[in-house]
């Protein structure tokens, strides 16, 4: 590895560690406490007198007064400071501290607990090892690695200076830990479905395709896990959930990332109805989890979960915000003329369904800043949704909005085989007119469905953006670990 100056000054103090016998990367810890144990227990082991070992890296400055030393370490549960004196420690470990350990070094102290003059907790030390000796400093500005991009690539970086960041990650885990508590108490089995599939479903969206060497065959990594849950059910398990990964091979936005993390469950004897309380059910704990109440704020915006939500009619809210009756446009043509004649500004698409989308996501979507429902979807935007009885061409399926995105679809699941078996048609017509996101004939999801599945509902929710909304993160990058990021060019 070519190194910089900074970089090379860091090297070559661990060689002379090396040449001193000490090991710059040793096996093993004998960490006793974590930082927080200490602080949570710090007075009764200062009374003590019990000797504890620490262990952490090396954070902010390093602050070397004649014979007394001081620096401050954090290892992931809390910062605590090292009172070390040269009468203490010895000459040895002392000038080893003071010419050849860093910021950001990761060491282990063994010492007594007492409070500084000024009240500080700190460990006042007697014994000092180096656990990891680092190359890289820190940013030149100790207040944190701000460059968003920078961050996103160097997430462990981001994480180590970026305390909130840690946070936000932390709350990611809170709120899906609450998702599953309440599935679980609702008799939801978890389970596994394959990510890898012959035949890519459930979602209008494109695929990231594959080929498997040893059976000479071409696969899909899931868009989405719905036609495998649906097939569980068939089964006979009364309920089923999975929470993993997805992937579509779309843009990238501050919504949007090509890996993403979604929650699918399938409740039978259930209808949409059952999920929209599911929802509700389910941000209320996810946001009590996150922020400690049924509230979030999303960049100054206070969204209420504790109440039931607005459940409003696709029909009625384009007819609102457009003034066209989509009910009574249901041919391609007669919809883009009556968008023209209105003087809509929105993106011509090539069939009724997306054009249908297209005016939702244009004239509604960025008005349902409150949790909303918008139910009752059109048959041709919802191919795997049960018709509604009294109007069958629409279908018994929502969507949940908040802050104008999208957090979960769900539907009354369409188990008539025949049925479904001619919307997968109506699907290959779409994707022959240029609909690419269309879906496509799973012959063996109609096999299933002969063999009888009852009354069920299913309900999929994006796990990253409602993480951005309790978060209050503007950008789905943000509440992604290692989120996709264009490759640098050379």
């Amino acid at each position: 590895m070519e190194l910089n100056d900074l970089q090379a000054q860091r090297a070559a103090k661990l060689a002379r560690l090396r040449t001193d016998g000490i090991s710059p990367f040793p096996t093993r810890s004998a960490r006793t406490h974590s930082i927080t144990e200490v602080l949570t227990h710090f007075d009764d082991l200062a009374a003590a007198a019990t000797p504890v070992t620490v262990a952490g890296r090396i954070v902010g400055a390093r602050r070397i007064m004649g014979k007394i030393a001081f620096a401050h370490i954090e290892d992931g549960t809390g910062t605590l400071q090292l009172w070390i004196s040269r009468a203490d420690l010895g000459d040895t470990w002392f000038e080893r501290f003071r010419d050849e350990l860093d910021s950001f070094d990761i060491v282990e102290a063994t010492g007594t607990l007492r409070r500084t003059k000024v009240g500080e907790p700190s460990v006042f030390v007697h014994t000092l090892g180096l656990l990891a000796k680092t190359v890289n400093p820190p940013p030149e500005k100790w207040a944190g690695l701000t460059d968003i991009e920078e961050r996103h690539r160097q997430r462990y970086l981001d994480l180590i200076v970026n305390p909130e960041v840690r946070a936000v990650f932390q709350a990611r885990a809170a709120a899906i830990s609450a998702m599953r508590r309440v599935l679980d108490t609702g008799g939801f089995l978890e389970v596994e479905t394959p990510v890898l599939q012959p035949i890519y479903g459930g979602a209008a969206a494109r695929p990231f395709t594959t080929h498997h060497n040893a059976l000479g065959q071409q696969l899909y990594l899931r868009i989405a896990t719905e036609l495998y849950l649906k097939r569980l059910i068939v089964g006979g398990l009364p309920g089923v959930y999975e929470i993993g990964k997805n992937f579509r091979n779309e843009g990238v936005d501050r919504s949007h990332n090509p890996e993403f993390t979604m929650m699918e469950c399938y409740q039978a004897y259930a209808d949409y109805t059952t999920m929209m309380r599911l929802v509700e059910d389910l941000l209320r704990a996810m946001c009590l989890a996150v922020n400690g109440v049924t509230t979030a704020t999303f960049q100054a915006q206070t969204l209420d979960f504790g109440p039931a939500w607005p459940r409003l009619p696709m029909r009625a809210a384009i007819a609102e915000h457009t003034g066209l009756d989509i009910g009574s446009l249901s041919e391609i043509g007669t919809l883009h003329a009556a968008i023209a004649a209105n003087g809509l500004k929105v993106e011509r698409k090539p069939t009724w369904a997306k054009q249908v989308d297209e005016l939702f996501s244009a004239y509604v979507q960025p008005l349902l800043v409150q949790p909303t429902f918008i139910i009752d979807y059109p048959v041709a935007l919802s191919p795997l949704a049960k018709r509604k009885p009294d109007d069958p061409t629409f279908t018994e399926r929502f969507e949940a909005f908040a802050v104008g995105m999208e957090l979960g679809n769900a539907f009354t699941e369409l188990n008539d085989p025949f049925d479904q078996e001619q919307r997968f048609l109506d699907q290959g017509r779409d994707f022959a007119a240029g609909d690419d996101e269309a879906h496509q004939m799973d012959v063996d999801y109609l096999n299933a469905l002969l063999y009888g599945m009852p009354p069920t509902g299913g309900l999929g929710m994006g796990i990253d953006r409602i993480l951005m909304v309790l978060a209050d993160r503007p950008n789905i990058r943000e509440v992604i670990l290692f989120p996709h990021l264009r490759q640098r060019e050379a």
